[in-house]
């Protein structure tokens, strides 16, 4: 589409608007961006500290500050600097993976954006250290991960710790930085290609390395960076031919690697593989509301309902990867996508005070507590509980969310320009034009409200253009500068304004947001309500009960005082009501969201928590229910900790809706140990395995005692003769921690003690099958099931049968 111009008289100037599908591509003379022969960078980042947030952002930033992330320090073990192995000299020590660097990306530059002299003086301790270990051949970080990989290096945790590094030379312009990364990457360079990046983790996430390489090259120009960036991709996991890992985080962080690399190649599949990715991953795992997709913690055939869980760690990465897409392409698709994110899904993974989180968050979350609630998700233990000294990774990764967020409120633009793609509360102070630095305030509530608000500060007047992104859900934005109407056709996805700018100029961009209803036909035609940015969950009633914790760090459950299982109404009115935006400035909270929207709905007494608490997945639409009309309230999906998100339409006419078969054990049971995201139920439930790594069944297992001998055994309420038994070990190699046992024997309760049975063949160690064994009969009222683990690995039962 060619732009569309048109010229207007504003203010005693001229003013030239342009409304274009991309932003303008051409040079800025003062801001950082891609050097030839990199693909020009459509928008490119402001120096961290140019940019001040207000208003509900730098609240949620202050929240962090004084929560968990501000003081994991005081939390975590893995923070502990005695001996830390990104702390020592030599590199040698305790807890040298990721860890360290996942906190310190963010809460460096949590620090930096907030002017927080605490946290960057806590700050630089880290990055001094790191900077003080590197070895004379350009390695940096822990030593242990040099030999991690069979002898080889694991560099992985080192991509991190760049991120962090590069943060703190944007803020201070420290050349110790440069200088590491050059003999890094130079060491990089010189790992010949059998040994490098070949476990899972590096493998997967290279194209995090490779925008380091970027990053760098932008500074120096050094032209050898180019083949390291070919060699890493080269030596990633293939995301350009296809989507090659199903790890909810690897994916988040992942799929942009061919677009990154696209910028050295100019090959256009490359670019268009991270889009398709997005889509397959969406399409397939990604129908519901909220920007993510169901991976707790990796996709699953089948497992698409928002019961269906994401990671923390991987909605942080989803938003990075989608502010580096924004910067690189100029492509709004991912601005739109980042705000989802950003709006929807993130603030719920925390509590409204941010000191505790989630592991993992669904759209439909109805109860949060401490249960396992595997294996309607794939991980097993206290997943949803909210706990700030739990959740290893998603505990220190979730760190550079928000302030990643706000250092990309404003960015710079050709012709010496700015822009702003993120509409939030904010200051932004930058050179422009011919090199005078303006201020421009930006004041609104957004997403809350309709309206932003821009105040221009300069000591001059200086002409440059300005671009505003136009959101696709909007159908009629409209411009007011100085009072005066600006005509804007909506052509495209963003307007670019220019004129000579004075000081005191006011320009208001006032962008309606309407109701809207999406439907997923792929998850049983459940429909989710929208405004604007914005999808709308139940208002569901909080109850926070402690359950664990510290007294100064406490874990939380979330039980519901009101119903949840409600369908809509469909095609029924609905009403936005505003409520006065919280004073103190969180608005992502149950009892303080600034909008709701009142809709008629239904109860449907059959939607119900399955035996661990999980909600029962969603039926087909619309479902048959003869409760009364009642009128419900939705607020803010990122508001709602306790949350239905995607709705069942209902009608008296409808599908009726079945309740759930749900297994039972056939045999009482007992064991030696249980680990606490397992049951012994699943050993007599009667659901078969597909093979002994079948994560999508329950199972019991021993977890994590390693090389014991562990047992466990049913009771009968009589004496039952039996003289055989089938047992389908769990093993899910090559990822998890279970293995086959070394041996096993089969005891039965005799006279008052247990006896081996007297069997013929042999106990059977294979996998992917029943292991069978015959005995002489036994008459007994109890029978066990006694392993030999081996010693540096645990077990499991997927279903033990006896006759």
């Amino acid at each position: 589409m060619l732009p569309f111009l048109i010229a207007i008289m504003a203010s005693s100037s001229d003013l030239s608007v342009r409304v274009v599908d991309r932003p303008d591509l051409g040079p800025n003379r003062y801001y950082i961006g891609n050097r030839p022969p990199l693909t020009p960078s459509a928008f490119r980042k402001l120096p961290i500290g140019a940019i001040k947030p207000k208003g509900w952002v730098k609240k949620q930033l202050q929240l962090q500050a004084d929560g968990f992330i501000g003081h994991l320090t005081e939390i975590s073990g893995f923070l502990d600097k005695k001996d830390n192995a990104w702390l020592t000299p030599n590199g040698e020590g305790k807890n040298g993976w990721e860890e360290v660097p996942y906190w310190l990306k963010g809460f460096g530059d949590l620090g930096y954006v907030l002017d927080d002299p605490r946290i960057q003086k806590e700050a630089k301790i880290w990055i001094d250290g790191v900077i003080a270990g590197q070895r004379e051949d350009g390695y940096f970080g822990p030593r242990a991960n040099l030999k991690s990989n069979d002898g080889k290096p694991d560099v992985w945790p080192n991509m991190v710790m760049l991120n962090a590094l590069q943060s703190y030379h944007e803020r201070t312009g420290d050349p110790r930085v440069i200088n590491l990364m050059r003999r890094y990457f130079r060491w990089q360079l010189n790992q010949p290609d059998n040994a490098f990046l070949l476990s899972y983790w590096e493998k997967h996430r290279g194209g995090d390395n490779m925008a380091s390489v970027f990053w760098l090259y932008n500074r120096t120009g050094d032209e050898w960076l180019l083949d390291l960036a070919h060699k890493l991709h080269r030596r990633n996991a293939d995301w350009t031919a296809g989507m090659p890992d199903g790890h909810g985080v690897n994916f988040a962080q992942a799929f942009r690697e061919p677009a990154t690399y696209a910028a050295l190649t100019h090959n256009p599949v490359h670019l268009t593989a991270t889009e398709r990715d997005y889509e397959i991953m969406r399409d397939s795992y990604g129908q519901v509301p909220g920007g993510m997709y169901g991976a707790d913690e990796n996709v699953r055939p089948g497992k698409v309902d928002p019961r269906q869980a994401a990671e923390t760690c991987a909605m942080v990465e989803m938003m990075l990867s989608d502010e580096l897409l924004l910067a690189q392409t100029g492509d709004p698709v991912w601005a739109e996508r980042c705000e989802d994110v950003t709006f929807n899904s993130l603030p719920a993974s925390m509590t409204a005070d941010l000191k505790a989180l989630h592991y993992l968050t669904s759209p439909n979350m109805p109860l949060i507590d401490q249960r396992s609630k595997a294996p309607g998700l794939q991980n097993s233990g206290p997943m949803q509980l909210f706990d700030p000294n739990d959740h290893r990774c998603c505990q220190h990764n979730v760190s550079h969310g928000w302030p990643y967020y706000a250092e990309h409120l404003w960015l710079a633009t050709a012709g010496n320009g700015l822009g702003v793609a993120l509409y939030a509360p904010s200051k932004v102070t930058a050179k422009v034009g011919d090199g005078t630095p303006v201020t421009i305030e930006e004041e609104t509530t957004y997403p809350f409200e309709q309206t932003v608000r821009f105040t221009v500060r300069s000591p001059k007047a200086v002409r440059f253009p300005l671009t505003l992104r136009l959101p696709t859900w909007c159908d009629a934005p409209s411009l007011r500068l100085n009072g005066n109407a600006v005509r804007l056709p909506h052509l495209g996805a963003y307007a670019i304004l220019e004129r000579e700018w004075h000081d005191g100029d006011r320009l208001e961009l006032r962008l309606p947001m309407h109701i809207s209803v999406r439907k997923w036909s792929d998850n049983k035609d459940s429909i989710s309500v929208d405004r604007g940015p914005l999808t709308y969950s139940l208002k569901i009633g909080e109850k926070y009960q402690r359950q664990g914790g510290t007294d100064a760090w406490p874990a939380f459950e979330v039980l519901p005082t009101t119903p949840w299982n409600y369908g809509l109404v469909e095609g029924a009115d609905m009403k936005v009501v505003e409520r006065p935006f919280p004073h103190d400035d969180q608005p992502f909270r149950a009892d303080a969201a600034p909008i709701e929207i009142h809709v008629p709905a239904r109860r449907i007494p059959q939607w119900n928590l399955d035996q661990r608490g999980l909600v029962d997945p969603l039926q087909p639409s619309p479902a048959r229910t003869d409760q009364s009309v009642e009128t419900v309230t939705l607020i803010p999906m990122g508001a709602a900790r306790l949350r239905i998100s995607s709705f069942p339409t209902v009608s008296p006419q409808g599908h009726p809706w079945e309740t759930p078969v749900v297994p039972k054990p056939a045999y009482p049971a007992a064991s030696s140990h249980t680990y606490e995201g397992d049951s012994t139920d699943a050993l007599s439930d009667g659901v078969l395995p597909q093979s002994s790594g079948d994560l999508s069944i329950p199972r019991f297992t021993w977890w994590d005692h390693k090389g014991s001998t562990e047992w466990v055994e049913y009771h009968f309420p009589y004496a039952r003769s039996l003289s055989q038994s089938e047992v389908y070990w769990f093993d899910d190699r090559p990822d998890g921690g279970c293995r086959i046992p070394a041996s096993w024997r089969l005891l039965a309760w005799i006279d008052g003690a247990w006896q081996e049975v007297n069997h013929s063949g042999f106990y059977g160690v294979e996998r992917d099958r029943f292991n069978s064994v015959s005995f002489n009969t036994v008459k007994t009222t109890k029978i066990r099931l006694e392993a030999k683990l081996q010693p540096d690995a645990s077990s499991g039962i997927l279903e033990w049968r006896v006759k």
